[in-house]
């Protein structure tokens, strides 16, 4: 499989999976079908996450058919990655949970910063947006507890600026905690 093509697999892979996890989050705060993201998630998500509805069903408020599409999505992409670098055998299903669980994560602190970013930037350029009464809901429980201590400098509120050096400062640590890890398991 040629770089261009793997390229092409983890990008519609990360793309669906984090659509995935933002519909579990979108449906656990409560606004999945109130505006145009839900919509859009619910119609890109919902070949995957209606059939597993019938197996795997939600409870206390979390989708979990939407956490399991994700991490099925991550385990493929796991056993793609496996079987690019020629690593695939009996042995690697440890190596596909470890790669799978690092995707996840990673995917969700890129869809924090994500959501934070576009919160920001719309604040400031177009407040009243009609993505952004979920853009606050979705950003809400993540900069409330930093508004609460870092106080607005000059009416600018630096708390998204604060997330955003977290969730740096996470995504590097799991570089450092998962990747060493990871080729010790493909034996790179």
């Amino acid at each position: 499989m040629s770089q261009t093509l793997w390229f092409l697999v983890e990008t519609l892979a990360s793309l669906l999976a984090t659509a995935c996890i933002l519909r579990a989050y979108m449906n656990w705060i409560g606004v999945i079908s109130r505006d145009p993201i839900g919509q859009f998630i619910i119609a890109v998500t919902d070949w995957l996450v209606r059939p597993l509805r019938r197996v795997v069903p939600g409870s206390r408020g979390i989708d979990w058919s939407s956490v399991v599409a994700a991490a099925l999505i991550a385990l493929l992409l796991a056993l793609v990655y496996l079987s690019f670098v020629g690593r695939l055998g009996p042995s690697a299903v440890g190596a596909a949970v470890v790669f799978a669980i690092y995707y996840l994560l990673k995917w969700s602190l890129y869809l924090l910063m994500g959501v934070v970013l576009l919160s920001a930037i719309l604040s400031w350029v177009n407040p009243s947006a009609p993505i952004a009464p979920t853009l606050n809901a979705l950003t809400r429980p993540f900069l409330a507890p930093v508004r609460r201590i870092i106080p607005l400098v000059g009416g600018v509120d630096l708390s998204p600026l604060v997330i955003l050096i977290v969730v740096q400062v996470l995504l590097g640590f799991l570089a450092s905690t998962f990747v060493p890890g990871m080729l010790r398991l493909i034996g790179g």
